[in-house]
């Protein structure tokens, strides 16, 4: 009797605790209620540990695709791939991705059963297949293929309409201050130059890197020349034998002929449609990552932020589905890349607000669930939002609303992006500008998974609600409309783990 007694008034105790977790009032950190989780990794380079490196490169335009390719530079993917041969002494790097490889573009014709004519969009696609099968690796649940670094011109020609507008045809339009362009020619693709991965030192020391520049008339294959010019450069540094991460470090600068640049690091599907890319995708991630069920882990040092206009991302995630919840099947008038954005710049401040709430998502969802209208100037965290906007193909979004930027995706798009604030502490993000800024690197483990799950993004009435699956986990920078800035961080650790019991 005493025994149950003892039972039923532990079990009541519990159940005071998980009530008052479930409190908005009572959320804190003390108030994590522990389970015994057997978490996995999601990636096929588990917190860039592997010594035998699998990494990529591709270049966008404003629009996601290709346009025209870069003299003498093929098409914009490359990849160094390689494992070590141990066999002998001393050790030796295999590359399975040559130069004649990475060199490949449309005037190659079929080489390598890449089919694609003259068009430089499906041919770059095509190569990145045709890289992914050289670097592939064969595991459970799926193969996979590489890290992926994209770099991204924002220059717009409007009066070339080059871009579609929510993935139908554009017609030109005069220049306007929104879209920086200098003129034909300013959504070009940038040079690619690539030192294979090799030993530095007898101590087993391994590197290699990518650099290049936009500025195509002050193109320099010296990496260490940067000068007025735009530029960007990522280097990969590690000991061959040691238990370290890969050290991924990261430059970009922006000039007066191309002031809007982007430079990530993501883990992508290693099939289907990545966030962004309505073409077969390549990547690290053996499975795409479902809400609520999955942790983002990284080591980021930021050593310079790029300016005001610097929108550093601490995470990015990216995917697609219709506005319907039917999943994206390329038809590109109808699927919607969705995105999401922590962005950790002290200097960037919220768009939204009570006098804006165009800029705000028409909810939000506290962590026990319950939700608060925009329009509730007392309880609505609007310091927490950056800026929001809806799809160009939205039929049903609640007034007031900002449409998104109908020209930067090949299809329509929805953008949230957050600032750190309280709201977000639950899912281990950053609560005070300034955390994890120039002079503070931190190892961060996001709950990405909880936090996208309750993010407002726009549906359909009536519809199904969708099942959020995330195609792009990433980070990185996009300097936005800001001339002579310099970006620099590295990276380590990168790692997305899911409940052993998903895979």
């Amino acid at each position: 009797m005493e025994k149950s007694v003892h039972e039923s008034f532990r079990l009541i105790k519990r159940l005071v605790i998980i009530l008052s977790c479930l409190s908005y009032s009572f959320v804190r950190s003390d108030c994590t209620i522990t389970t015994n989780i057997d978490y996995v990794s999601a990636l096929g380079d588990p917190e860039m540990k592997n010594d035998g490196l699998r990494v990529a490169i591709e270049a966008w335009n404003q629009c996601n695709e290709v346009g025209e390719e870069a003299k003498n530079m093929g098409s914009p993917r490359m990849a160094d791939c390689f494992d070590l041969d141990y066999s002998s002494l001393p050790v030796k790097i295999n590359h399975k991705v040559d130069e004649k490889d990475n060199k490949l573009g449309v005037q190659n014709g079929t080489y390598g059963g890449i089919i694609a004519g003259d068009n430089p969009d499906i041919y770059a696609a095509q190569k990145e297949i045709y890289l992914g099968n050289k670097c592939q690796v064969m595991d459970n649940p799926n193969p996979w293929q590489f890290w992926m670094i994209m770099l991204k011109n924002g220059n717009t020609d409007t009066l070339a309409a080059i871009c579609p507008e929510n993935g139908k045809k554009a017609k030109p339009f005069p220049q306007t201050g929104r879209f920086p362009c200098f003129g034909k020619g300013c959504m070009n693709m940038p040079t690619m130059h690539h030192k294979y991965t090799s030993f530095v030192d007898q101590e087993g020391h391994m590197s290699g890197s990518f650099h290049g520049t936009w500025d195509l008339d002050s193109d320099e294959e010296d990496e260490s020349v940067v000068g007025n010019n735009s530029y960007y450069k990522v280097k990969w540094e590690k000991k061959a034998g040691g238990n370290e991460s890969w050290v991924f470090h990261h430059l970009l600068k922006t000039s007066s002929k191309y002031p809007w640049l982007m430079l990530y690091l993501r883990a992508d599907a290693s099939r289907g449609f990545s966030g962004g890319y309505h073409y077969d995708t390549r990547g690290m991630m053996k499975m795409t990552v479902k809400s609520p069920n999955f942790k983002v882990r990284f080591t980021l040092e930021i050593l310079k932020g790029g300016g005001s206009g610097s929108q550093f991302y601490l995470m990015d995630m990216g995917s697609c589905w219709k506005n319907d919840g039917r999943d994206c099947d390329g038809e590109v008038t109808t699927d919607v890349t969705r995105y999401s954005e922590m962005i950790i710049n002290p200097g960037t401040t919220a768009l939204c607000s009570r006098n804006r709430l165009s800029a705000c998502p028409p909810q939000h969802t506290f962590p026990n669930g319950t939700t608060v209208h925009r329009t509730d100037n007392e309880r609505f965290p609007y310091e927490a939002y950056h800026y929001y906007c809806v799809p160009g193909n939205a039929r049903f979004a609640e007034s007031p609303y900002d449409v998104c930027d109908p020209y930067s995706n090949p299809q329509p798009q929805e953008i949230l992006q957050i600032l750190p604030h309280p709201v977000w502490e639950q899912f281990g993000y950053p609560t005070k500008k300034g955390q994890g800024w120039i002079g503070d690197p931190r190892t961060w483990e996001l709950d990405v998974g909880k936090l996208s799950q309750s993010l407002y993004f726009y549906q359909d009435p009536g519809t199904k609600p969708v099942e959020r699956h995330w195609s792009s986990i990433d980070l990185g920078t996009e300097i936005y409309m800001s001339k002579n800035q310099i970006a620099e961080w590295t990276v380590t650790d990168f790692d997305i783990v899911v409940p052993r019991t998903d895979i």
